[in-house]
């Protein structure tokens, strides 16, 4: 069970912090997860010696909604508010896919309290997105949701899942994890939180955050990008162009992997973040200024 922030934030937040050595790995899941979905993750790094926080966004796991602002700023400032509480000055920002936007926008806040960046499939880096986040924002939404997570549906899949896994028959997009998130989004509460934050960022005619026209004064040295060449969600090319636009960044591109690499591949994750995290140096000269499309 997480650990809670006290009460006299915008929202009491669920979190994990595992001590160690250094500025710590900050840890920042993407929308609909929890901190649950980095899995052993956390563990192996503090097992090379590396403290690392996890945490539950706004509406998320165990933390609590705070109202109905889901946007990225929401989101960024329950990040500043559990570091305050923790007394912690910098963390190394680890943010996948809408946790890479929450993870800019805090670096765009608060510089001086980031010590570098790792992007995994990352938002905010292009207009291209998955069809069926689009579909998110279509009117009714909300009850397709509620029928398609109700225990009724979500039961019958799992067993059809370990069946077709029992004969080898397995696929990454028809998996138990499938069956996780969307158990997840059981909650009304929590099926709130996935469309508002949804929608902060996902438009109907695509994204609508962009920080490309805004990292010329990024260090590229603090930049990680880590994407799965089959990324179903957001295509590999967005890292590809953030790269290019910044010389001297280090681009990880796993081959097979799919939206969430960390799942496919968790010890290179661990080792390249390990690597990326040896200096505890601040991004003092970061302007990650957001851009949002209407």
């Amino acid at each position: 069970m997480p650990e809670r922030l006290a009460r006299g934030f915008q929202a009491d937040v669920a979190y994990r912090y595992l001590p160690g050595a250094g500025d710590p790995v900050l840890l920042v899941h993407g929308v609909g997860a929890d901190q649950t979905t980095w899995e052993r993750i956390p563990l192996d790094l503090q097992a090379a010696g590396r403290s690392v926080i996890t945490i539950d966004l706004l509406g998320h796991g165990h933390s609590g909604a705070g109202g109905t602002d889901f946007g990225l700023p929401a989101h960024a400032a329950l990040v500043r508010d559990l570091l305050d509480h923790l007394a912690i000055a910098r963390v190394h920002l680890v943010g996948h896919s809408v946790g890479g936007g929450v993870s800019m926008q805090f670096a765009a806040e608060s510089p001086e309290r980031v010590s570098s960046l790792t992007l995994i499939s990352s938002g905010g880096l292009g207009r291209e997105v998955s069809p069926s986040l689009r579909a998110a924002l279509l009117p009714g939404t909300a009850s397709s949701i509620g029928i398609m997570t109700h225990p009724t549906v979500t039961r019958p899949m799992r067993q059809i899942i370990r069946f077709l896994d029992r004969r080898g028959i397995s696929s990454r997009d028809f998996s138990e994890r499938t069956v996780d998130a969307l158990e997840r989004l059981q909650d009304d509460g929590r099926r709130t939180a996935f469309l508002g934050t949804l929608r902060g960022v996902v438009g109907l005619s695509g994204q609508r955050l962009s920080v490309l026209d805004h990292l010329e004064v990024l260090d590229p040295k603090r930049l990680l990008v880590i994407w799965g060449d089959s990324d179903p969600m957001v295509p590999v090319d967005h890292g590809r162009r953030l790269h290019a636009l910044l010389p001297g960044s280090r681009l990880v591109v796993i081959p097979g992997a799919g939206h969430e690499p960390y799942i496919d591949e968790p010890q290179l994750i661990v080792s390249e973040v390990l690597a990326h995290t040896a200096s505890d140096l601040p991004l003092w000269s970061v302007d990650l200024t957001l851009t949002v499309s209407p």
